[in-house]
């Protein structure tokens, strides 16, 4: 199966389709460890039930949900070890990737980060986490791709879409992360984001680096707390 669904007359049902289920996925309407029905999902989107299916087989081509036999789709179940694997890659591509972002870093570069960066303040007073989450998305993905680097930021989204398609950010970012919730979590992402933001304007490849590395550490060290502490209250044990 090829890796793009392409944009032409015969497709364009299937884009949608594909479309509307990252959008459930994204916003947690559909959850870790859920069976797709083709069929139901077709009758929620008011869509034919191919679409719906060849979207569900560009899905599991990107490892999103998987297919078993005599069963349909699924998504994933929750896995800690996952995202732990995919925050160390996320660190390692993000990380490397930030020089290159410094060393072309134009005025029309600067424009374009620091409308990401003023988009990422006040997650406090966004209602859902979903669009917390995007907004920090972007900040993060408007640094790699300063770097232009296509392949790396290609990457880099994969990643990012395994972690909020799969997962969402309602179970990434729940009420279990930490003691303190997640308003604190959110202040120290901030405060992260602006070290980073300054570290970056000075063109410090130095500082920068380290401001980076430490935010993502942070959060991959929150969202596994959050994580255990969620599998613990469902079933008993850690995963």
């Amino acid at each position: 199966m090829s890796g793009d669904i392409k944009k032409d007359s015969s497709s364009d049902r299937s884009l949608e389709a594909l479309t509307a289920i990252r959008q459930l996925m994204f916003h947690n309407e559909i959850i870790p460890g859920q069976k797709l029905a083709y069929r139901d999902l077709a009758q929620r989107l008011n869509m034919s039930p191919t679409p719906v299916s060849n979207a569900l087989k560009y899905l599991e081509f990107q490892g999103l949900v998987r297919k078993e036999h005599h069963r349909g789709y699924f998504t994933e179940p929750i896995s800690v070890k996952e995202v732990e694997e995919i925050y160390d890659f996320r660190e390692l591509i993000e990380v490397k990737l930030l020089p290159q972002a410094i060393d072309r870093l134009d005025p029309a570069g600067e424009k374009l980060l620091s409308a990401a960066f003023e988009a990422s303040l006040g997650g406090q007073s966004a209602p859902y986490v979903s669009q917390r989450a995007s907004k920090d998305v972007r900040f993060h993905m408007t640094l790699a791709e300063l770097s232009q680097n296509n392949t790396q930021t290609r990457a880099l989204r994969h990643l990012i879409d395994l972690l909020y398609l799969k997962y969402g950010g309602n179970v990434l970012f729940s009420q279990y992360m930490q003691p303190e919730g997640y308003s604190a979590h959110i202040a120290s992402s901030e405060s992260c984001h602006q070290r980073i933001y300054d570290a970056v304007l000075a063109k410090d490849k130095k500082k920068a680096r380290a401001a980076l590395s430490q935010h993502i550490r942070g959060v991959k060290k929150d969202v596994l707390l959050g994580l255990k502490h969620m599998l613990e209250d469902k079933n008993g044990t850690i995963f």
